[in-house]
């Protein structure tokens, strides 16, 4: 005869309930950390790219379209995966670049456009987070000036024959 108080099958019962939760749960904080990754590694190759337009110098030569070969290079580092980055019908990585040796400052933006997991979809939806491809857009866009502040404020100021005479003395 048993027991009216037994209990075999709870902690069968207990999981059924809980390994779902845990699980929405992890997916929920594997988004943010997909979108983490993404960012730094955009902004990592956004900053590269500005000192490589700033110098003017490198294997890339530091101009636009080398520049952007150079940023597309670094963005390697993101897997080709949807949930990552989308590449389906054409890649969607948007850069823009913009000044050059010459000028005060230099600015490299990147735009990617990745695929919400499953459950965060349909809340980035109903937050209006989504474009109408159904995908998260981010951006990173870094800024630098060409040369230090102690450069621009020196006596010689951005002349290069000044500088030259300079040591030469």
């Amino acid at each position: 005869m048993r027991r009216a108080n037994d209990e075999r099958g709870q902690g069968t019962v207990e999981a059924a309930l809980v390994i779902p939760v845990l699980f929405v749960l992890l997916l929920l904080l594997l988004q943010p950390g997909i979108v983490l990754y993404d960012r730094m590694v955009m902004r990592g190759a956004a900053a590269e790219a500005c000192r490589l337009l700033a110098t003017g110098s490198d294997a890339y030569g530091g101009s636009g379209a080398s520049c952007e070969a150079f940023v597309r290079h670094r963005l390697a580092a993101v897997p080709q995966h949807d949930c990552f980055h989308v590449h389906g019908g054409g890649c969607t990585w948007g850069i823009e670049s913009t000044g050059g040796e010459g000028s005060e400052t230099v600015t490299v933006r990147i735009t990617n456009e990745l695929r919400p997991l499953p459950i965060v979809d349909i809340g980035a939806t109903l937050l209006g987070a989504t474009n109408a491809a159904g995908n998260l857009e981010i951006e990173e866009s870094v800024t630098m000036p060409t040369q230090p502040a102690w450069v621009a404020s020196s006596p010689l100021g951005l002349d290069v024959a000044g500088w030259i005479g300079a040591w030469s003395e």
